[in-house]
Order: C-alpha cells, then structure tokens, then sequence
C-alpha cells in the first residue's frame, strides 16, 4: 500500500478493515466509495476476487475496488469481469509553508472541532450527511473542522485531519450563494495554517479529475498532483 493510500485510511477512516487474501477490506456503514473500497496488497487470482466480491456483498456494500499505480493487472482482470471505472482522482499537496505566507481576512475561517449544528447543515446540503460525519468522528489522530463565513453570514465548512505528519482537507463544502467569492481558497489557506499549528510538513486535498473548478483552484494556490487512484465497480 502506498504512502498516500496510508494517509487517505488515516484521516479519513472505515468503519472496520478485514485482510482477506491479497485484499484489504473496508467496511463504510454508507461513508461512501473511499471508505468502502477493497484494495490490493498484492497479485490475485480470480478465485481470490471471487472471495472479496462475497465479502463485499456480506457486508451490505457493492462491489467496489480501489486501484493505485501498480494494480494495473488488478485492474485490466476487473475490467473483464464488467467493472466500470468509477471517479478517478487526483491527489494534491504542497507544503504547508507555501499556504501560511498571506493572512487570512477576518472572520473569515474559524478551526472548530466538534462541528457546529450549522456546520452539520452546510455539509447535509452538499450531501454529506451523517454516515459521512461518523467517518469524520472516527479520525483518531489531530483533526478540525473549518467554519467559513462571508458577508457575516456562514457560507461554506470543510474537515481537515492529520496522519503521519500530512494533513488532508476533506468534505469541503461552500454553499451556492457563497461561491466564487475565493472561499475555497481561504480555506485551504486556513487548514494550512492549522496544519501548521499541528506540526505537519504539508497539506493535501483529494478531488476528482472531472471537477474542473476544484483542479483549477488547487492548481492555482500551487498545490502539485504526487498521486492519483480510480475505482472500478460492478453495477
């Protein structure tokens, strides 16, 4: 398993891991694909697969793998057995240094953990509701949530944990009437600046490669891709 793989499990955990075989299993209670997933951690053969497929479906998920850089045999066995890629993605990171060098506006981004009741409904508007707030919960190591406000109002929140001295900001949520206000930028400026507080070495963000205006604005704060991984699932 990859460094990246490591930190994804450790800021943003499952409910349970199983080690069947050559796969990792994950148990999401409805956490969504990242916390679901089965991944490798080496060759299988296809009576292996057939196994994790059972284990899956015992657990109440769908049939669903993560594939990192090196599962490209994995991959092409998934690929004829009729799975689908599913959200490929890209990871960034950049030093926290590189996010820490402008001050934040006023009032802008507040670093508050446990989450407000606000901060719950800004997420459930965005969908990410409470099997997604329980993986938060679950984050054993530093952790935060941000409360983003704009014109005096709340306007958009985000988590951010830490894992072997890299910090990841996940479910970063800005609502419609607050968008394209730079709010996604002062956000990632703030998680650097309590990732910074926290000791870590760099901050790092997931997104998908089809959001062109999140790859934008990541681009644009300077952030470098260092990993990518897709899904393939079974319909």
């Amino acid at each position: 398993m990859t460094r990246w793989a490591s930190i994804v499990d450790g800021t943003w955990p499952a409910a349970r891991y199983e080690r069947l075989g050559p796969f990792q299993l994950r148990e999401g209670q409805g956490g969504g694909s990242r916390v679901s997933a089965a991944s490798a951690l080496g060759p299988a053969t296809e009576a292996q697969i057939d196994s994790a497929e059972t284990a899956m479906l015992a657990m109440g998920q769908k049939r669903i793998f993560c594939l990192w850089p090196g599962d490209e045999v994995l991959d092409r066995q998934l690929e004829n057995r009729g799975y689908e890629v599913l959200d490929a993605v890209n990871i960034y990171s950049c030093p926290v240094g590189h996010l820490t060098d402008i001050p934040i506006p006023r009032v802008t981004a507040f670093a508050i953990w446990d989450p407000l009741a606000i901060m719950n409904e800004i997420w459930a508007k965005g969908g990410i509701g409470p099997a997604r707030l329980a993986v938060m919960a679950r984050a054993t190591g530093p952790k935060t949530g941000l409360l983003m406000r704009r014109s005096d109002q709340p306007a958009g929140t985000g988590f951010v944990a830490m894992h072997d001295a890299i910090a990841m900001v996940h479910a970063l949520e800005i609502l419609p009437d607050h968008r394209r206000h730079g709010l996604g930028k002062w956000a990632m400026r703030a998680a650097a600046f309590w990732a910074q507080e926290q000791g870590a070495q760099a901050l790092s963000v997931i997104c998908t490669k089809a959001n062109a205006g999140a790859n934008g604005l990541y681009h644009a704060l300077g952030m470098e891709i260092v990993g990518e991984y897709h899904y393939r699932q079974c319909i």
